[in-house]
Formats: structure tokens, sequence, C-alpha cells
């Protein structure tokens, strides 16, 4: 048996250079794949706020205070000067801190599933927008081409017209013919500058900046591998929304046991050290070192409900992230037996346009021979022309939809970018954007 394509660089196998870059310029450049960079970013930063949760806080504090008694012929004004330390360390003794920091990890964990997600999504919209854009052109080339035929065909029913042989409605009816088949142009080469357009946005870049670089002429992109579904366990490993989902119903599990944990008493260790003097000389000195250490207990006694309510809540949001992810894995199923469905039956209905194509054209050839013999009317070799024209035209719509319905399977199977991607570094350094001291005026 053919080992299954790789799906981690799936869109190889249309064996297109040209694709191929624009999509390292997508995962490089889009705006969408930037953005869930900083969102890892900014999950990992959350989880170190958990984290610093379980470990002592220290602050330091100094002063110095100028006091005068009131009254009259009171002592003159005496300084007091103290510098200190102060800390506290709340013991996580029923797992709150803890649950708090597993709830940070899965946010991590989702958010490099949902990077995932998104480069599979850009990987598929880029590839879609290119066959777009290379079918547009197959089928502007062939109309051109089919009207450049029915304008010779028109040419010569001129001719016979003048010479008396052919009627002047069998040449209005050959001039209409061409001119209705150049009027399919327009519109093509709209679709084919929207896609354009488009592909430029998913680079990250202006609409026309892609106009000059994808010149005209090459190929239609086709597979020329087939993807293989595997086994349902292999989808549900391999879908980074599926993924993401199931590391959000971890996330909001661990919000249970932090808000379960507020039920409970909490037991804090507090402490301080400082030293107070009249003058600075004497600080430090053990006449002047004061401290204070020990434990202090909070329990909550009344809160209107309040807490009782956030463990309600903590459990309704794990409840709809569950039912979410259940439902993301029978769409996931769905999707993927959709696209083999689409893409099999495409395949036969290609192959079918191909002989009806291929049918067309003998017709359209013997209808030729015959007018100009004079076996058959005129009218013979427009239905002829008009039917070649539309069975190509259909044929190449045909390979347009293959080409997209292996793209959907691929996304449907999961298949995106596996490598690296570089999260760690923001796109803005900013610089100078500490406190500043107040200038005077």
């Amino acid at each position: 048996m053919k080992p299954p394509t790789d799906l981690g660089h799936w869109w190889k196998t249309f064996h297109d250079p040209v694709l191929d870059r624009l999509i390292d310029e997508a995962v490089a450049g889009n705006l969408d794949v930037s953005a869930a960079a900083a969102r890892i970013r900014e999950a990992r930063a959350t989880r170190l706020v958990a984290v610093g949760g379980l470990f002592p806080v220290v602050y330091g504090d100094a002063s110095a205070i100028e006091t005068k008694l009131p009254g009259k012929g009171a002592a003159p004004p005496a300084w007091l000067f103290r510098a200190g330390f102060d800390a506290s360390w709340e013991l996580d003794l029923f797992g709150g801190q803890r649950r708090a920091v597993e709830a940070a990890t899965r946010g991590v964990e989702a958010a490099d599933a949902g990077l995932r997600a998104t480069l599979l999504t850009l990987i598929g919209d880029v590839n879609t927008n290119y066959i777009e854009m290379r079918g547009a052109e197959a089928r502007i080339s062939l109309a051109s081409q089919t009207a450049a035929s029915q304008r010779q065909t028109a040419g010569l029913t001129k001719s016979m017209f003048e010479a008396g042989s052919s009627s002047e409605l069998d040449l209005a009816n050959a001039t209409a013919l061409a001119a209705s088949t150049e009027a399919v142009v327009p519109q093509l080469e709209q679709s084919r500058a929207l896609s354009i357009h488009r592909l430029g946005i998913l680079l990250g870049r202006e609409p026309g900046a892609l106009l000059a670089r994808l010149r005209r002429g090459a190929p239609l992109p086709q597979p020329h591998d087939r993807l293989r579904p595997g086994l349902p366990a292999d989808l549900l490993s391999r879908r980074p929304d599926i993924a993401m989902a199931e590391r959000q119903l971890a996330q909001a599990t661990a919000r249970i046991g932090v808000a379960d944990a507020a039920l409970y008493p909490s037991v804090s260790l507090t402490g301080s050290i400082a030293t107070s003097a009249s003058r600075i000389g004497d600080l430090g000195k053990g006449f002047t070192i004061g401290w204070s250490w020990g434990p202090s207990l909070t329990v909550p006694i009344f809160a209107g409900g309040q807490l009782v309510a956030a463990v309600d809540v903590a459990g309704a949001q794990r409840d709809e992230t569950r039912l979410a992810l259940q439902s993301l894995v029978l769409t996931a199923m769905e999707e993927v037996e959709n696209s083999l469905v689409l893409l099999s039956q495409e395949r036969i209905r290609m192959h079918q346009l191909g002989k009806s194509a291929g049918s067309y054209r003998q017709a359209d050839q013997l209808s030729k021979k015959l007018w100009q013999a004079g076996a058959v009317a005129f009218l013979s070799v427009l239905d002829a022309e008009r039917s070649l024209y539309s069975a190509e035209d259909a044929l190449i719509q045909s390979r347009i939809l293959i080409s997209i319905d292996a793209i959907a399977l691929a996304k449907a199977l999961g298949g995106g970018w596996d490598d690296p991607v570089d999260v760690d570094h923001p796109l803005v350094l900013d610089a100078n954007t500490g406190p500043h001291l107040v200038e005077a005026q």
C-alpha cells in the first residue's frame, strides 16, 4: 500500500514552485499568524504571573518624615527615618494557586494549537486563491482561443455571404457567437484580479503587490498524490482546532479547582523587619531594629453565595467547552467524509467531461467539413462550436474543483505547517517606555 502523503507539506503534491514560495512568504508575513504568535507570548506571560503566586512576596520601603509638635514653646521640628522589608506568603493548602498555574499552562497549550489552526487556515486559503487564479487564467485562454476560432468562422461566413453562398442570418449568428464568447473574458479577468488581491493580503502586503509577479502562462496545478484519511485517532491528533478545544476544556476544568479552593480558609505567613531612628546614622543599630512575624488565617464565613456561585459558573463553562469539543469532533469527521465524496465523484465527473469534450471536438471538425461541402446547415456548425466550448470550459472547471476539493480534504485531515514558527520576538520593540520623572515646567 502506498504510504499517505506528508500532511505537514501537503501542498507540495501540486508540484508548483511558485505556490511553494507564496506559502513560505505567507507564513512569514501574514498578520493573523503574527497575532496568534502574540497570543502565545501573552499566554506564557500569564502563566508566569500565576506561577509567581506560589512564592513569597517581599517589599522594601523607606521614609523620612519631619514632625513638629503644636503649642507655644514646643520643641523644634524633628526627623524620623525608617527603612525596612515586608514579606507575605500565602500557603497553597487547598491547591487554588496550583490549579491556577494548571489553567494558565493549558492556556499556553491552547494558544500553541491556535497558532497551528491559523496556519492551517492560511495555507488552505493561499492554495485555494492560487488555484482559482490559475483556473481563471486557463478559462481566459480557452475563451480567447475559442473566440478567435469563432471569428475565423465568422470571417469565412462573411466571404461566403459576399459570394452569395451563405445567408445574412448565418453571418449574424456567427458574429454573435464570437462576441458572446469574448464577453466571458472580462468577467474571468475580474476573478483573476480578485484572487491576486486576496493573495497579497494573505501575504501581509498590499492587494496589488503580486500583480506583476504572478504572470500568466503557468498551468493549472493538479494534485499528483492522493491524501489518505487514516484512522479516526489520527484525525483527532492532527486537527489543531480539536487540540485547541481539548486544551480549553482542560483549562476550564482547572478553573473549577481555582473557584472551589476559594471556599476554604487561606493561611498566610507575614513578617516585617524595620529600623527607625531620628538620625540616619543610627539606622541599622540594634536598638533601632524591630521585627514581627506570624501566621494569619482568613475564613470565608458569608459572601452572599458569591463563592458557591463562582464554582457553578466555572462548572457551566466547563460543560460548554466540553460540548464545543464534541461538536467539533463530529464536524471534523463530517468534513473528511464530505471531502472524500466530493473529490472521488469529481474525478469521475472530470473523466466523463474529458470524453465529452473529445467527442464534441470531433463533431466540431466534422460539422465544418460537411458545412463547407454543403451537406449540413450552418446552424450545425454554430451548435458544434457552442457545445465544444461549453464542454471544454466545464472540463477546466472540473479540474479546478478537483484541486479545491483536494485542498479541502487536506484541511479536514489537519494538514498544515509543521515547521517551527518564531513566536519569541515581538514585532514592535518598545523603547523608552519606563517610568519618567516629571520635568519642571
